[in-house]
């Protein structure tokens, strides 16, 4: 931001990688902020072990834990044996970061009749990971969707 009066400042939002606390900052232009080291992994999502979820580095074939505090909303989109990138730092998973959109397949979805479009042209429909979005009618049992990582919306069936 540059004021009317004064030097030009950046606000901005930090999150401290390891706690996941955020904080709001504002720094005078020019003003030098350390970098922090994440080495980015492209690893494999195997299976869930309790509270935790294990993933394996597609490179050395090594396998990390992650708790829930890692992973937060992601879990919703987390199928088995997908691949995603992991920020890791000290050699401890700190964030995943998921493919824009995955493909899900339907658990659960009510039956529709041709025709009744009375309200909404959509419907809830409950995912393999538990995870419900409206969906068009058409949508049945058994189908395959794309969902959007980031809103958490229907894109398409597959």
């Amino acid at each position: 931001m540059k004021p009317g009066k004064g030097g030009a400042f950046v606000r901005t939002k930090l999150k401290n990688v390891e706690t996941g606390q955020v904080v709001d900052k504002t720094f005078r232009a020019g003003e030098r902020v350390e970098e922090a080291m994440l080495e980015h992994r492209k690893m494999q999502y195997l299976y869930r072990d309790g509270d935790n979820y294990v993933f394996m580095d597609l490179e050395t074939y090594e396998q990390f834990s992650a708790g829930p505090d890692v992973i937060g909303d992601a879990a919703q989109f987390l199928v088995e044996n997908q691949e995603l990138s992991v920020f890791v730092r000290s050699g401890k998973p700190v964030t995943i970061e998921l493919p824009a959109a995955v493909i899900l397949k339907v658990s659960k979805a009510e039956p529709w009749l041709k025709g009744d479009t009375t309200g909404a042209a959509t419907k809830p429909v409950t995912l393999e990971t538990g995870l419900v979005v409206q969906a068009p009618l058409f949508v049945e049992e058994g189908d395959t969707v794309k969902v959007d990582t980031r809103s958490g919306k229907y894109i398409e069936r597959v």
